[in-house]
């Protein structure tokens, strides 16, 4: 490995807007982030699916006969 060209690799903290702090080592020192996995709704189990204008069941009604 050459000597100079490489950023130092260190401890680092990571900040989210909920407020958990994560430690870790990275080349940046501090970051700040908007989502975590302890405030996202796909981790925290409250991820929804919502099928507003019912484009599921239209889906399924189209192609219902294809492929028989």
């Amino acid at each position: 490995m050459k000597t100079g060209i490489h950023p130092e690799y260190s401890e680092a903290t990571i900040t989210c807007a909920c407020g958990n702090v994560i430690e870790t080592k990275s080349t940046v020192k501090d970051m700040h982030i908007n989502t975590c996995s302890s405030c996202h709704p796909f981790y925290t189990g409250q991820a929804t699916f919502i099928d507003t204008e019912g484009r599921v069941e239209r889906f399924k009604k189209r192609y219902a006969n294809v492929g028989k």
